[in-house]
């Protein structure tokens, strides 16, 4: 086994440890147990539990980054949205014990841990909130506070997913995928995006109403440059 093979066997292994035992109680040993390697060699890796932990967590964030995909306006919205919340969910569930410990409450148990917490949560809602702000560029989200948005979204799927890991049978994904998607929709989301975008156009940018002009010929479409212009030389 190479280097690389053995450090990804200690994160196997330290994942698998996490979920039986959660953070605090798992130990540095009972994860170079399962690894079948000396305890030593956990060292060379790694200089403690949370560092461990910190490489699964920055894992779980990378691919939550690339679930998200940019929304085309110009497609279906709704199909688009519907695979951002689709592919969110499954990246959390499929790890659903690293997401129980980043999403529990632990103040008081480790302050470091906390911290460390605390960053993830933050980095997850910055995340969202750059998604969030695109589309309101997009015009497939409604004007507001993108970090109150993120918020909202993000307290909504902790909550889904803490019901989820407590029930006997887990609800199905594509219901909570659904479930989401109809809460959202009454909300931020906008799905006629041209509408939306030309709510969102200055006064002086808006398009001129094709009504023609004696010639018959529409009038030509003012550029918000030249809108500027025009206002800059008070004309």
């Amino acid at each position: 086994m190479d280097k690389a093979e053995r450090r990804q066997a200690l994160l196997r292994a330290a994942r698998t440890v996490f979920s039986e035992k959660g953070y605090h109680e798992a130990k540095v040993d009972d994860i170079v147990a399962l690894a079948k390697v000396a305890k030593g060699t956990f060292y060379l890796y790694f200089p403690d539990k949370r560092s461990v932990f910190g490489e699964l967590v920055r894992g779980l964030f990378s691919r939550l980054g690339g679930a998200i995909l940019r929304v085309d306006p110009s497609a279906d919205v709704e199909a688009q949205v519907k695979h951002n919340i689709r592919a969110i969910v499954a990246v959390l569930l499929d790890d659903s014990a690293l997401t129980s410990i980043l999403l529990s409450h632990a103040a008081g148990l480790d302050p470091a841990f906390v911290k460390e917490l605390r960053a993830f949560r933050q980095e997850v809602k910055l995340l969202l909130q750059q998604s969030l702000a695109e589309g309101q560029r997009l015009g497939v989200i409604e004007p507001g506070d993108t970090e109150l948005y993120a918020t909202f979204t993000i307290g909504a799927l902790k909550e889904v997913l803490f019901e989820n890991a407590l029930e006997e049978q887990a609800r199905p994904r594509e219901r909570i995928v659904t479930a989401l998607y109809d809460f959202l929709r009454r909300g931020y989301l906008r799905m006629d995006p041209a509408a939306g975008l030309a709510a969102r156009r200055p006064e002086g940018e808006r398009a001129a109403p094709a009504t023609g002009d004696a010639s018959g010929e529409a009038p030509e479409r003012a550029s918000p440059s030249r809108g500027r212009r025009a206002r800059s030389r008070g004309d």
